[in-house]
């Protein structure tokens, strides 16, 4: 038989998930929600709770009502969502990081190519 999850396990679940949707990291979320980024960190896991404030300001800086950070489960299309948004935040950053590493490397050999070009001579 399956637990049923607390409410503080469900709202980690939900704002972990809330807070990827948006595109935050946990650092962007805390310092929108003037909370720190391990306050929020203890939260997505479970281990704090935060108050009414905070609830507020969270849900503020994400643009979605406080009671979304408490629904139990999410319809096939928003679970849909949220993994094609984390998807597309994974491979943004894989393509950023690779773009970064062609031109490190593209920039290594145009001063490598310079500097044996002017040792001839």
């Amino acid at each position: 038989m399956e637990k049923t999850p607390s409410l503080r396990e469900i709202f980690a679940k939900n704002l972990r998930e809330n807070r990827r949707k948006c595109g935050f990291s946990q650092e962007k979320l805390a310092e929108k929600a003037g909370i720190s980024t391990q306050y929020l960190a203890m939260m997505e896991i479970a281990r704090k709770f935060p108050t009414s404030e905070v609830l507020e300001r969270i849900a503020l800086a994400m643009k979605i009502k406080v009671y979304e950070l408490f629904l139990i489960d999410h319809s096939p299309r928003e679970e849909l969502e949220l993994l094609r948004q984390d998807i597309l935040t994974d491979l943004d950053r894989a393509i950023g990081e690779a773009v970064g590493r062609a031109f490190k490397e593209q920039y290594r050999e145009n001063r490598q190519n310079k500097t044996n070009a002017g040792s001839v001579g």
